[in-house]
This record gives C-alpha cells, structure tokens and sequence, in this order.
C-alpha cells in the first residue's frame, strides 16, 4: 500500500497553523512527512496570498525545492480549477511549466479534463484521475488514454460517512476493469473511515492537513507528520 502525503491543499493560513504555504515551510513539511513514512506527496502550489496556483512562477519553485531535497520522491501537484476558471488559460499556464511534476491530478467533472490530461501526457507528466462522482468515473471511462494514466483517485467528498463509503464503492465498481492503480481517499469527517476501507480493500490512500486536522481519535494534529505517523500505525494494524 502507498501512502501519500497531502500537506496543504486549498487551505489558506490561518485554517490550522501548520499548514505550509511558502515554498520552504512546504519542503521541511514534506522532509517531516517522508520521514514518518509518507512514499509520494500531492501538494498545492501557492501565490503569495495563499490562494492556489498553477502559475509556472508559483510551481516550478515548489517542483524544483521538493525535487533538490527529495531527489527519488514523486511529486504530484493539483489542477483544480479553483486555481484557474477559464479551461483555455489552464492549459496555457499548464503548458508553460518547465519543472515538471510526476504527476498531476486532473479532476474529471471539471469542464476541459480530457484536454488538460491529453497536456499532460504530452509533456511526460503523469495523471491521477481524479474521480469524486460516478458520472466522473464513466466519463474517464471513455477517455481514449486512460490506460495511459498513472492511477485513479476515487475522492470521498460527501461528509455522511455511509454516504462517502456507498459512492466510493460505486466509483471503485464503475473503474474496477481499467487495470490502473487505485488510491482512495476521504476528507473531513469520512476521512479515516475511507482511509481504513482503502487498507482493507488494498487501494493506496493518502493523509495531510489537506484532509483533516485531526487525528483516528479526534484530537487536533499537530503536523502533516504527525497524521502520516497515525496512518502508518493503522497500516501497520491490518
């Protein structure tokens, strides 16, 4: 099972104090991240604000930092398109980056994901199919390249947990014939719920202040490495 770390996301400061904006509080939160056993990381560059960013200004630095310090570790960055509306000046900005990410996720009930993962791949990034409906998931069923891509990422976006597991287990049945890694994943309250149904179902998952701020027994995280090390031990349990 690969463990992925998520150390920001779309969180602005203030939301928790250990959230990593700047380029340098990103990398010693992944340097920490890694050292307690996370193996990828997905990370939302920043602009100055807070506010996310596909600009190459803002993700090349972070790319490359993460990249200086952690040779072997494979990056992925978002490309939701919260950070850029206007799906033509995604791919413009998309296509201007020079340090390259691993992979990228491309959320598919987003307007343009078929382009943009076509983008992707061009320019050797990989792609983490980001799937949060059933719609999503038979929509990249019939992208031409899925195959190509580099796994599935089945969001658990509802807060009702019963509600998260049925839609997880919907999208897991529609993609299940696609032979691409899966990784599972929740936020909020159905976070650790989806993350234990992904150890036991045998999907990768991932954990980070992106998700939760909390811990398996609700006390308040202190860091993202300190999550990763709740979820090594669950890991470990099963």
């Amino acid at each position: 099972m690969m463990l992925q770390v998520c150390p920001n996301g779309p969180h602005r400061p203030g939301g928790h104090p250990h959230v990593p904006v700047t380029v340098d509080d990103i990398v010693d939160a992944v340097t920490a991240a890694v050292a307690a056993g996370a193996q990828e990381v997905h990370v939302h560059p920043k602009a100055p604000d807070g506010t996310d960013s596909l600009r190459p200004g803002h993700v090349d630095p972070v790319v490359q930092a993460l990249r200086g310090r952690h040779p072997d570790l494979p990056i992925g960055v978002t490309t939701g398109a919260w950070a850029v509306q206007d799906p033509a000046d995604r791919l413009e900005q998309v296509g201007g980056w020079t340090s390259r990410p691993a992979y990228a996720s491309v959320n598919w009930h987003e307007e343009g994901a078929d382009e943009l993962a076509d983008l992707l791949l061009d320019m050797g990034i990989g792609v983490e199919a980001g799937l949060w409906f059933v719609g999503a998931a038979e929509a990249f069923g019939r992208y031409p390249r899925a195959g190509e891509c580099t796994r599935i990422l089945i969001e658990g976006t509802r807060q009702d947990i019963g509600q998260a597991v049925a839609e997880v287990k919907a999208i897991a049945s529609v993609v299940a014939g696609l032979g691409l890694p899966v990784l599972c994943h929740g936020e909020g309250a159905a976070t650790w719920p989806l993350f234990r149904l992904a150890v036991d179902a045998g999907f990768d998952s991932r954990i980070g202040l992106e998700d939760t701020f909390e811990l398996p027994d609700g006390r308040m995280a202190a860091s993202n490495a300190d999550l990763v090390r709740a979820a090594v031990e669950l890991m470990a349990q099963d």
